[in-house]
């Protein structure tokens, strides 16, 4: 690997130490605390206004292939075991470490040129969710499942390679201190783009729907999946407008078997020999942190169907109500980690976010109740925006810069592989005992995180070599 020394720092960046890693980005250093003000301003920096409509465009296709697409499954009257093995379909963000060097080092034909190496794969990833979409819309599920399964696996596939993307931009556009409140931001977007992919689509849905006594429609969906693959067009034109992140100069590769070595194990190594044996207990800790969230959140719009939820009531609590309680999570978490260190919020973070699945149970024996499940909705939000801010700038304060697209990619693909894999049977487990032990089932699987979180917290900084 090339010393990082030997390289111009990135505009707004300092030089790094050799390691790549500047000291104040390992999580358990003890962090500098600025003023309030000074802390808050971040928030109105430009790199962190674009990250906010990044933020939309990535979030805007995870709900369309889960959330959002099991409540249209289930309303059309496909089973709960089904259901369940179809969000395997979220795999593809398990495995997107696979083409992330690809896209940390491969350039576009005449897109690269024009747009940069960042904006140039973000650009073409998002073109093919906008179409993926309008095939998930063409499609309907109750006469032929797989072509909306294969539109999904589409989304699903392009929306990785756009965070792959999008996480390095991001790492690439501010300096560490700035990350917890580009991570905020980030999550800000995000979470407006799952109101407008949750609640948006539920209310387009409902509005389109002809008097029929409550029968299914597929129109009604098909005209909102037309409506979110328009809404793509805001990502687009952001990048289209950014500044593309200065360019680290690559070392030349002189074969392809120099270029693979580059580009595929020397990101791996460099996180290896960076943290060492210590490396196993940050993978085992970032592999189940969001397990309780990832696992019970497959059958939540199942749930809300089954208990006789109608669409706008579902749309108004969960997706918009319960979005803006993850809003002010995220910046309550992004402002705490940068004041107090991301380890302690990312305790704050474990515990609240295994708690609250208890509420869920609690809430499958009120029936229908519209006020609990704003309590519910409510807690359970708040939490994950903390949790997510903090996760975030823990794994941002882990990547070297000069591979931050691929090593970000490992870290967030492990985030989501044991929990995705675990989640596609939730289905058959709630078909066996039922959703409330379901729920505390989901909660208890967040208990080894909080012993994880303590172990990662007591780590030592990494060593130069």
């Amino acid at each position: 690997m090339r010393d990082t020394l030997s390289e111009e720092p990135q505009a707004g960046h300092r030089p790094l130490p050799p390691t790549g890693v500047p000291a104040s980005a390992h999580p358990t250093a003890a962090p500098d605390r600025p003023s309030w003000s000074a802390t808050l301003q971040v928030y109105l920096e430009a790199p962190t206004l674009r990250m906010l409509l990044l933020g939309f465009s990535a979030g805007l296709p995870l709900l369309l292939v889960f959330g959002t697409l099991s409540f249209w499954l289930r309303e059309a009257g496909i089973d709960r075991t089904t259901i369940g093995y179809l969000s395997w379909v979220g795999l593809a963000y398990g495995f997107k470490w696979v083409w992330a060097p690809l896209v940390d080092r491969m350039p576009l034909p005449i897109l690269t040129r024009l747009l940069g190496r960042r904006r140039s794969w973000l650009l073409l990833s998002q073109t093919v969710i906008m179409a993926a979409l309008i095939g998930m819309a063409l499609t309907d599920p109750r006469l032929a499942l797989l072509p909306v399964v294969w539109c999904a696996l589409a989304v699903a596939f392009a929306s990785a390679t756009q965070d792959i993307a999008l996480d390095a931009f991001r790492i690439e556009s501010a300096d560490v201190r700035r990350q917890a409140a580009l991570a905020a931001a980030y999550q800000t977007g995000y979470r407006i783009a799952m109101i407008w992919s949750g609640a948006g689509v539920l209310w387009i849905a409902a509005r389109a729907e002809v008097a029929s006594g409550g029968a299914y429609q597929h129109g009604a969906w098909q005209i909102a999946y037309f409506a979110m693959a328009a809404s793509m067009l805001l990502g687009m034109v952001t990048v289209l407008c950014s500044p593309e992140p200065a360019p680290r100069e690559m070392p030349r590769a002189r074969n392809a078997a120099e270029w693979l070595k580059g580009a595929l194990v020397d990101p791996f190594a460099d996180f290896l020999r960076r943290y060492g044996k210590q490396a196993l207990l940050i993978l085992a800790l970032i592999a189940v942190y969001r397990i309780s969230d990832v696992v019970m959140g497959i059958m939540a719009n199942p749930f809300y169907v089954d208990m006789g939820y109608t669409k706008d009531e579902v749309a108004a609590v969960t997706k918009i109500y319960g979005v803006i309680m993850t809003l002010v999570g995220a910046f309550v978490g992004g402002a705490l980690a940068m004041r107090f260190g991301v380890m302690k919020v990312l305790m704050l973070g474990a515990v609240l976010s295994a708690g609250s699945n208890l509420l869920f149970a609690w809430l499958g024996s009120r029936g229908h109740d519209v006020q609990a499940l704003i309590f519910v909705i409510s807690a359970d939000n708040l939490s994950s925006g903390i949790a997510s801010a903090a996760f975030i700038a823990y794994l941002s304060s882990l990547t070297n810069v000069n591979y931050s697209a691929t090593q970000y990619a490992l870290f967030s693909s492990m985030m989501l592989l044991l929990p995705k894999f675990l989640a596609g049977y939730s289905g058959s487990y709630v078909d066996s005992f039922g959703y409330s032990h379901f729920f505390t089932v989901t909660a208890l699987l967040g208990l080894p995180v909080l012993l994880l979180v303590w172990l990662a917290s007591r780590m030592k900084s990494p060593s130069s070599p």
